[in-house]
């Protein structure tokens, strides 16, 4: 069993890569269970372990929206949980959705940025997941005369970008 990292510690990147092969494990053997073929990667990227899926077929396990790539997010994660007495933030992309994903949002990101800069006005975004949240928090926080924050209660919580 790996070592305990308290949530105020950074994680080693053993650590981190032990996160990931055991999320990689659960999954695997999720996968055997619904009978579908995928290659699993284990990563660290920055500070966080990922797993990524590819394969065919895949589309049923990112669901309308990712909402079902996000629920197995965290079902791999308590399993992090369950092996280490450690809390994880695994990043989990099936078939490339999450790397899509952020592109789109980028974009709507930097397209907001630019009106909210020339009309001087407030843009609400749809709800987002906090995965999406934080793809265009980033873009927002890079960008000069603007600025974001999320408002609302799941699953409700949306981005809020305004003049700065």
């Amino acid at each position: 069993m790996g070592a305990t990292v308290r949530e105020d510690e950074v994680a080693s990147e053993d650590d981190l890569f032990e996160q990931s092969e055991v999320a990689a494990d659960y999954l695997e053997g999720l996968l055997d269970i619904l009978d579908l073929d995928g290659d699993i990667d284990e990563l660290v990227v920055g500070d966080r372990p990922q797993v990524e899926i590819v394969g065919e077929d895949l589309g049923g396990l990112v669901g309308p929206k990712g909402q079902t790539l996000e629920a197995l997010q965290e079902l791999a994660r308590l399993a992090v949980y369950r092996k280490t007495g450690g809390h994880s933030r695994l990043m989990l992309d099936i078939g490339g959705y999450r790397a899509g994903r952020r592109k789109k949002l980028q974009e709507l990101a930097e397209t907001t940025a630019k009106q909210v800069i020339e009309t001087a006005s407030v843009v609400k975004l749809d709800p987002m997941s906090a995965f999406e949240r934080k793809c265009v928090h980033d873009v927002i926080n890079a960008t000069e005369g603007v600025q974001s924050e999320s408002e609302g209660a799941e699953p409700r919580r949306r981005v809020v970008v305004k003049p700065e």
